[in-house]
């Protein structure tokens, strides 16, 4: 549930995103056109456009870095096309487009699973809806087939059961983020932000009566309205060229006829001209601030001032509010601030968490001062520079993606759907390079000297959000007529036939690994990638969570995180301010069985950046004043781990499972607990790092555009003289642990939930057990897959959840295996004895593993990997655990064949490793609504504890 629309060029990994500069309706060119442009940043995205005769817009960008498609259409229409008493329905369709076609019956992802297909999925917000998926070229027409069939063939393939369905998904899905803590904060935002009736006034998500209230008529006019090609955005990007598009996509859609062309809303930012606050309590750990203003919309050079002013004022640790609440008073615990742009209006915000026996006032009157300040004196220009280098450094590795969340089709729709300019990112670059002080004081005096809302949540009774009653429902407007200036084209395509069958599959290409040594023995693995102009490197090393065994718990992770915050000369803000001004990311953290510590550097500011990494690494200063900072902050952030229902049953299950004193019996955020946190000491740090940061048995992985004849001297230049002191650590023996002899079950009361999370677990063998493989495809079959048997069941078919997963965690011991579901509270014994159902039935046999299951399984895992290594990141975190599990350099492809040559009854033999009898479960929820449906299902020994484990006072 996301209230307010992505920033664009978030849409490109960038922190806060850039906005474009003018809106204008699109005219659709009648022909092929190459678009023009004025000259355009180093960094770039470059397309071809045409419109099909029935208005279809289509973008063609071509990557041949991978034998992958990314498939993106846009929809003009989210939230703000609905009307009061019927909202919600933008996103509910969005849920029942994935429900299959009239050519198609089934869940749409089945097909694309067999074809291997990464980042699929579809998003609803206040000003668009988008389909999307990245697909090995081979399967480029089945892609076409499903998504043209959705679009001209789908009406009479839904049902009243299908509505239902997803009502009750879309329905669990909303109390699933009312249940977080500050779930209910932006619903009440929106509210107060606009006036009634504004179509910002309303999250995409709606109400639970308007979506109660949704019918199959209203779904045949809502498509017939919104869902022609006429309002939509078609992006092929990655291994595609433009005459193979235009082939393409005239077989598939030129048939479907055009809708109505729909006017949109008037742009409306509804500034608000006096100051209002809202102030509830939650069940939260901590107070927290939100303050937001009613700002430009989108397509306005304001945006693009406001995002840089958010980035100076809040953006970042080297910001004026973080030096001032978090570093300077040490009032705050964390803050944040960012300015997005809508169709309509924008929104500038401001969060801040407050530390806990500060009274809120306070932050708030800082807050107000160094505001204050930045729009009187502007920025320095040291800040506004830095502010610049953020962004173009974020763009810079954000176009490395063709697609998936936020990657290069999506910025491309983006553009062409708000901007009718798919190259409107440009305009923003330009305005981000050239905006003065001036400009952002400007900006900031225009839209943020008035009108602020703020909401303050304190901690205390879940205080729940009350929807108006609505027992208006106003009709579905009737469907408009037709655009009569749009034609068809006759159809090719025998749709009896069903969808095209993809028979052959682009090899897996893995880069070569490469390898070197450093003076010091520092192995070096390098992968060039030379996509984008960023080298990336992780140095791996070997102490993890395990290394907490005989230390105060979270030293490892604590460590880890301390080594960005001051180091050689830099105190922390120095540091920071040196790595925004080389456009670098570093940064170092614990995992279960060893930790690491990354770089992805710039390549023009590359010897800088390494030599900044090397001072990190070698040189943290650990001063006090800054562990104290952390440590206030950390032990804040693990009060919001316990808060956070999912969270707080992962920090349970484990010790659980392992039992008191095992090196894994740890809550696996690895971030200890309120007490041994409270206790750590420099010399604590000190010692940690002298022992676990050190060049002896490290590995440094490097990928990107780099070889090894230039990045090797570099290496050695800086870190080549670095040495440990005394002998190196032994590696942290893992012994291995029994099954319990029962079930055991675990509650945790959660007042006022609204859902119930249930998580449960057991260990299994090792990621170095020679089945490990085997073991994750049978978790595949039951819940590693969205239409795995877990979520199929508690989601499609009970729809008592909006998604339930098992998975396996990664550990060179006995690891874990866990499956959960958020589920509405008035299900909860129901769905526990649903889950309990699956995975005996499965393990035991009585359920077993079917062909079909392995098979689809088989598919996607084999047929995904050539778009699985699209970037230097993902190749960096497979050759990670080859490193860490000592593995061999092809792993990726013995791993292939091992699974090629799986068999249903391979599967089903370590699906038997599941132990029902052995489980232990975790539930967090309102026990006075679960527990004694919960009990009544006799599964094992119940207790009730609280959020550390510990047995909960009875009441």
């Amino acid at each position: 549930m996301t209230p307010i629309r992505r920033p664009r060029l978030s849409a490109l990994a960038l922190a806060l995103g850039l906005a474009v500069a003018g809106f204008s309706p699109l005219n659709a060119p009648e022909a092929i056109a190459k678009e023009q442009a004025a000259p355009a940043p180093a960094a770039d995205i470059a397309f071809d456009q045409f419109t099909l005769p029935n208005g279809l817009r289509v973008i063609v960008h071509t990557d041949r870095k991978a034998p992958i498609v990314s498939v993106n259409i846009w929809y003009q229409v989210g939230a703000k096309n609905e009307r009061p008493g019927r909202t919600g329905f933008a996103h509910l369709f969005e849920h029942l487009m994935f429900q299959g076609s009239e050519n198609y019956k089934g869940e749409f992802f089945e097909p694309f699973e067999l074809v291997g297909t990464t980042d699929q999925n579809g998003t609803t917000n206040s000003d668009r809806t988008n389909y999307f998926q990245n697909v090995p070229t081979t399967a480029l027409d089945m892609a076409l087939w499903m998504e043209s069939d959705r679009m001209g063939h789908f009406i009479g393939s839904v049902t009243q059961e299908l509505l239902d369905e997803q009502r009750g998904v879309v329905q669990n899905e909303k109390r699933q983020g009312e249940n977080q803590p500050y779930g209910q904060v932006f619903e009440r935002l929106l509210k107060a932000s606009y006036p009634k009736g504004h179509p910002y006034s309303w999250t995409t998500i709606g109400s639970m009566s308007d979506l109660n209230a949704a019918s199959l008529d209203d779904v045949q006019r809502f498509f017939k309205t919104w869902y022609g090609p006429n309002n939509a955005v078609l992006v092929l990007a990655g291994d595609i060229d433009l005459a193979t598009a235009k082939e393409k996509v005239a077989k598939y859609f030129g048939h479907i006829p055009a809708g109505p062309t729909m006017a949109q809303p008037k742009v409306d930012p509804a500034p608000r001209t006096t100051s209002t606050r809202d102030t509830f309590t939650d069940n939260v750990p901590q107070a927290r601030v939100y303050r937001a203003w009613n700002t430009a919309e989108y397509g306005q050079a304001d945006v693009e001032r406001l995002q840089l002013l958010s980035q100076v004022l809040g953006g970042s640790r080297s910001s004026r509010l973080d030096k001032r609440l978090v570093f300077q008073d040490k009032i705050a615990d964390s803050v944040s601030a960012g300015a997005w742009p809508n169709l309509l209006g924008g929104l500038f915000f401001i969060q801040v968490d407050v530390k806990q026996g500060v009274d809120v006032a306070t932050v708030e009157k800082a807050l107000d001062e160094e505001l204050a300040k930045l729009l009187a004196e502007g920025p320095s220009a040291a800040e506004l520079e830095q502010a610049r280098t953020v962004f173009k450094a974020g763009f810079i590795r954000g176009i490395e993606r063709i697609g998936g969340f936020g990657g290069k089709a999506d910025a491309l729709a983006e553009c062409a759907v708000f901007a009718g300019d798919p190259g409107c990112f440009r305009e923003s670059l330009r305005t981000i390079e050239t905006a003065s002080g001036a400009d952002l004081v400007a900006a900031g005096k225009r839209w943020l000297s008035r009108g602020d809302h703020t909401i303050v949540v304190t901690p205390g009774e879940r205080v729940p959000t009350v929807e108006e009653a609505s027992t208006a429902h106003p009709d579905m407007a009737p469907v408009p007529a037709a655009d009569p200036k749009y034609t068809t084209t006759p159809s090719t395509v025998d749709r009896s036939k069903g969808v095209p069958q993809t028979t052959e599959f682009p090899a897996l290409s893995f880069p070569a690994l490469q390898r070197g040594e450093l003076s010091n023995g520092i192995k070096v693995i390098l992968a060039e990638r030379h996509v984008i102009p960023v080298v990336q490197m992780s140095l791996e090393l070997p102490g993890g969570y395990v290394a907490d065994v005989g230390r105060k718990l979270g030293t490892a992770s604590f460590t880890f995180g301390m080594l960005d915050e001051g180091s050689g000369k830099f105190d922390a803000l120095a540091f920071a301010d040196q790595a925004e001004r080389l456009g670098a990311n570093l940064g170092a953290g614990a995992a279960l069985d060893g930790g690491n510590a990354y770089l992805s550097a710039l390549k023009e500011n590359l010897d800088a950046s390494v030599a900044l990494y090397a001072q990190m690494l070698r040189e943290p200063r650990f001063d006090d004043k800054e562990i104290e900072r952390v440590r206030q902050t950390w032990i804040a952030g693990i009060k919001q781990e316990k808060a956070r229902p999912n969270s707080a049953a992962q920090r349970l299950l484990p010790p659980l499972v392992y039992g008191e004193g095992h090196p894994y019996a740890i809550p696996f955020s690895g971030s200890g607990t309120e007490a041994s946190i409270a206790s750590l000491t420099r010399d604590d740090l000190v010692a940690f790092h002298k022992q676990w940061v050190r060049p002896e048995g490290a590995t440094l992985i490097v990928t990107g555009d780099t070889t090894l004849a230039e990045i090797l001297p570099v290496l050695e230049k800086h870190l080549g003289s670095w040495k440990g002191e005394g002998a190196a650590p032994t590696p942290v023996a893992v012994p291995a642990v029994a099954l319990p002899a029962k079930p055991r079950v675990f509650l945790v009361d959660q007042p006022g939930a609204i859902q119930a999370n249930v998580f449960v677990g057991q260990v299994v063998p090792s990621t170095m057990d020679p089945k490990a493989t085997e073991f994750e495809i049978a978790n595949s079959v039951l819940g590693g897959e969205f239409s795995s048997r877990l979520n199929m069941n508690l989601r499609e078919d009970k729809h008592w959840a909006y998604g339930s997963y098992s998975f396996v965690q990664g550990a060179k011991g006995q690891r874990p295996w866990m499956a959960f579901a958020a589920v509405q509270i008035d299900k909860t014994a129901e769905s526990i004895a649903e889950l309990q159902r699956e995975i005996a039935d499965y393990a035991s046999g009585k359920s077993p593993a079917k062909p079909e299951e392995v098979a689809k399984i088989q598919a996607t895992e084999i047929r995904s990997l050539p778009g699985s290594y699209e970037t230097a990141g993902a190749v960096m975190g497979a050759i990670g655990g080859i490193v860490r599990f000592n593995r061999p350099d092809d792993y990726v492809v013995q791993r292939r064949a091992k699974i090629e040559a799986l068999t249903p009854d391979v599967v089903q033999a370590v699906a038997g490793t599941l132990k029902p009898e052995a489980l232990t479960w975790v539930v967090v929820g309102d026990l006075s609504k679960i527990e004694a449906p919960v009990r009544a299902l006799n599964l094992g020994e119940v207790q009730v504890v609280d959020a550390d484990g510990k047995p909960a006072a009875k009441k």
